[in-house]
């Protein structure tokens, strides 16, 4: 759209679009450098921030790591960090991040976040309400806690049950009270450049706010946050009229920005489409998000002519903990054969899982299945039962031997038979699990019955598999600014979050996708705060 036919609704110096953990971040640090900022949300707010556990991976010595007894580094943390991200970011972005990850959190608290000093004792996916700092990576595992001096760097929001509500809503009331205009239920659509190509203004269609509408679109948006999730049938009805209500009741909305525009409107696997494009392994898994986790803002943002990394990359969390018991069955692809340590973390696992088509089965004997029941009261938190309780007594035949369980769940017999009879043999000499687990956990699973639990990705709606993607628009690492193919940068435009490339957009570890929100919000919207108004 040309400048010279738009009538603008309203302006502002910057205009982010989300308010997300990202947005609302890029938001505060712009007001806070004394920018006008406008946020525009399409729903109610929050974003996949507000439906996560609300763990923000940190380290350096925060004052929750010295008050549980561990001496971290910024050092030690990039050390671990470089062994799970790879080459996502550059050595020196990464670094920028270890170097301030302990002031992050710390803004985080001085925003009203609340955390916690209280160290999990046993190794889980998410820790229950008595805990607030964990390990949350691979950091305890082989060969990562020999590179990089293992500290719990996870640290959660202090709230009952998945916490991340209470850290949205902390980070909007501080948006607000730090005179950002928020205009929720607005759905931006296109960006407005000038005849450079330079972006300078959005454009959409917003719900009038304060209308029954508006009022009646929020109160959906926010049960629909929970309910793509975990009863997917009233998920995609809400959904639906959500649509519905916004085709019907919204209106042309456009705001100038003076300065830049900050995308940080999540990522793209609630767009199927781009999904089987990208990612089509991990369509078979539970989608983890919000359903404006579309891609909307990558779209946009290569519309006019922004580039994308890694759109090729996701993220499934196999997790079979809590009970920490379960570490010690063996995961086996089809063939029988083992895939991997079972002490990785979740994510980990699920890239093996991944590089196996997708499929994998976690064997385990009576012994191993007794020892995890008596670990459910004091491991697992209420909403984390109900998987549990399937893992361990549905969806799966149990057998007498080796032979016979191959049989039963489809496996390659001789295969299995192999791999279960080298894990015994190991296992009982106590030598070292050649792949690197614990040796608490390596234990022979020879107890019969056996159990074949199926950890597909697919393998059942009671033992579900979640996934996000990871890929988004390149950015400047110094600044935030989305860059062209050649490198050069679009004026005008930023991304946040996983609009942009980040820290985890090659691989994800619990944590690591808040800590980026905070880390490349503050980035955006500090340097568009000093930006000269255009």
């Amino acid at each position: 759209m040309s400048i010279k036919t738009v009538r603008w609704d309203r302006d502002a110096d910057v205009v982010v679009v989300g308010l997300g953990g990202a947005g609302a971040c890029a938001a505060l640090e712009a007001a806070q450098y004394g920018a006008r900022v406008r946020v525009l949300n399409r729903l109610q707010g929050g974003g996949a921030t507000a439906v996560s556990g609300a763990i923000v991976y940190a380290g350096g010595g925060t004052a929750q790591q010295v008050a549980v007894g561990y001496d971290d580094t910024p050092e030690e943390m990039f050390k671990y960090l470089k062994q799970e991200v790879g080459n996502s970011v550059s050595v020196e972005a990464l670094r920028r991040c270890c170097e301030q990850s302990k002031q992050d959190l710390h803004w985080l608290e001085e925003q009203g976040v609340p955390f916690d000093a209280s160290l999990c004792p046993h190794e889980t996916s998410y820790p229950t309400d008595l805990f607030y700092v964990c390990f949350s990576g691979n950091e305890m595992a082989e060969p990562y806690k020999s590179i990089g001096r293992p500290a719990p760097r996870g640290h959660r929001a202090k709230g009952k049950g998945t916490s991340g509500r209470v850290l949205t809503t902390k980070l909007e009331h501080a948006v607000l009270a730090a005179g950002v205009q928020v205009r929720r239920q607005t759905q931006v659509q296109r960006l407005v450049t000038d005849s450079r190509g330079g972006v300078i203004g959005v454009e959409g269609r917003s719900i009038p706010s304060g209308s029954f509408w508006a009022r009646l679109h929020g109160q959906l948006s926010r049960i629909n946050a929970k309910a793509v999730t975990h009863t997917p049938p009233a998920g995609r009805m809400i959904t639906s009229l959500l649509a519905s209500i916004t085709q019907r009741q919204s209106r042309p909305y456009r705001v100038r920005a003076h300065k830049a525009v900050i995308l940080a409107a999540g990522r793209f696997i609630y767009n199927r489409e781009m999904v089987k494009e990208h990612v089509p392994l991990y369509g078979r898994c539970m989608p983890l998000g919000t359903v404006a986790d579309d891609g909307a803002g990558i779209l946009m943002g290569q519309s006019v002519g922004g580039a994308t990394r890694n759109m090729g990359r996701a993220s499934a969390w196999r997790f079979y903990v809590p009970p920490e018991s379960m570490i010690k069955g063996v995961l086996v692809n089809r063939r029988g054969e083992r895939l991997c340590n079972e002490d990785l973390y979740g994510a980990t696992i699920g890239e093996y899982v991944a590089a196996n088509g997708g499929d994998a089965y976690l064997i385990f004997d009576s012994a191993t299945r007794k020892e995890a029941i008596g670990q459910l009261r004091e491991q697992c938190a209420y909403w984390q039962l109900p998987t549990t309780l399937y893992m361990l007594f549905a969806g799966y035949k149990k057998a007498s031997s080796s032979g016979e369980l191959a049989a039963k769940a489809g496996l390659d017999s001789v295969g299995l038979e192999k791999t279960m009879a080298e894990d015994h043999a190991q296992a009982s000499s106590a030598q070292a699990d050649p792949m690197g687990k614990s040796a608490r956990f390596f234990r022979p699973q020879a107890k019969p019955p056996f159990y074949p639990r199926n950890c597909a990705f697919d393998a059942a709606a009671g033992f579900p598999c979640a996934s996000m993607t990871l890929g988004g628009l390149v950015v400047d690492e110094a600044t935030g600014a989305v860059v062209q193919a050649d490198g050069s940068a679009i004026p005008g435009l930023y991304a946040a979050g996983r609009n942009a490339v980040g820290i985890c957009s090659k691989k994800y570890g619990s944590g690591l996708s808040i800590a980026d929100c905070v880390f490349s919000g503050r980035r955006a919207g500090r340097y568009t705060a000093h930006l000269e108004s255009a």
